[in-house]
């Protein structure tokens, strides 16, 4: 019992420390600044996603939207815990959300793991699902690693749900296999204008 109560608090303490990064990540700036932050990123990784995918470019033109995220993910031993940002772009309205997120994980690994992803919502009704409430939890087991003189970007793809979802990383290295709670909610400041 001892140990389930000391991982559960381990966890909660993760948890906080992660929504806390997942808010700090685009920076001290106005809410124009970290929207101006966001857009940027998202512009970026496109660009990079395009060119290692190119038919991806007109799966997202016909989709109801879109999201685009950037984490950051530290594992350490056996816990994991990251923060970040990202955009859902409603192709409809052509309304973009701003919105953080945060994840907490189980499992053994060491290093830091910084990617992007990008998410494609195949129904209208999965993209308003995500905007408004904004939380999923999933099960993750995988192996990352990028050598710094190696070029490029290693790229992976999952169907959840209805929705696409293509994971980039840019830069770290990690080796992991890990049960995680990721939360997205939105950014109550990026979207006051």
């Amino acid at each position: 019992m001892k140990h389930i109560f000391r991982l559960k608090r381990t966890l909660v303490l993760f948890f906080c420390i992660a929504t806390l990064a997942g808010c700090a990540t685009t920076g001290n700036g106005s809410s124009a600044e970290k929207r101006q932050v966001a857009n940027k990123m998202r512009a970026e990784v496109l660009s990079e996603l395009y060119k290692l995918k190119p038919d991806v470019r007109s799966q997202i033109a016909s989709a109801p939207g879109y999201g685009v995220f950037s984490n950051v993910n530290v594992n350490l031993l056996i816990a994991s815990f990251g923060g970040g940002y990202g955009v859902v772009k409603d192709n409809r309205s052509g309304s973009d959300t701003y919105m953080n997120m945060a994840e907490v994980g189980v499992g053994l690994g060491a290093g830091v793991k910084d990617f992007r992803a990008v998410f494609v919502f195949h129904k209208a009704e999965t993209l308003k699902s995500f905007v408004e409430n904004g939380w999923t939890f999933g099960a993750q087991a995988d192996a990352a690693a990028k050598a710094s003189d190696k070029g490029g970007a290693v790229a992976g793809e999952a169907v959840v749900n209805g929705i696409s979802i293509y994971q980039l990383t840019k830069s770290g290295l990690a080796l992991q296999a890990t049960v995680k709670g990721t939360k997205f909610w939105k950014d109550p400041d990026m979207n006051r204008y």
